[in-house]
């Protein structure tokens, strides 16, 4: 009894002291892209920050982590926000989506919520988007990289809303 006692002990104090890093999910079911793949320079050189991209299959974005959102923009085309591990994420439904003034959007939240992963942040609508000549493909962006040691995209590939999309180090 002692000793198993004292191996739950060890466990719980290994598992305290191993910082897995921080895990961020993908905010829309579809096909992982590399960010270098998108077609847009800002994204694609990561000059916003490191992240991935995601070829929507459905018109939902949920949030990828507990945490606050920062700022739904107006068009409803892209969300900011913070997790409650402070990674400071934008979404941004498309390229130059912005031009469509909230045509085919819909925010599900506004600044200052406090969401759950999971929760429902953007529906929009991908054909009208894609007819009226727009890309739908939807870059992750990790804006605070100096604050984790490293961040790392999980492989290409399919993906579900909820995923592992993104894993950051911490310092």
């Amino acid at each position: 009894m002692q000793k198993e006692c004292e191996c739950i002990m060890f466990g719980k104090l290994k598992n305290l002291f191993s910082q897995p890093g921080i895990t961020i999910a993908s905010p829309v079911s579809g096909t992982v892209v590399p960010l270098a793949e998108v077609p847009d320079p800002t994204f694609a050189q990561g000059i916003l920050g490191p992240g991935a991209a995601v070829q929507p299959s459905e018109g939902r974005i949920v949030a990828p982590a507990n945490g606050t959102v920062d700022m739904m923009f107006d068009t409803g085309h892209a969300v900011s926000m913070t997790t409650s591990e402070g990674a400071e994420l934008l979404i941004h439904v498309g390229i130059d989506t912005v031009s469509l003034k909230g045509q085919h959007y819909t925010a599900k939240c506004k600044s200052g919520d406090t969401v759950r992963k999971g929760d429902t942040l953007i529906e929009f609508d991908i054909d009208a988007i894609r007819k009226a000549g727009y890309e739908v493909v939807t870059p992750v962006i990790v804006c605070n990289p100096d604050a984790f040691a490293s961040v790392k995209t999980e492989d290409a590939g399919s993906v579900q809303a909820g995923d592992d999309l993104l894993t950051l180090e911490k310092k």
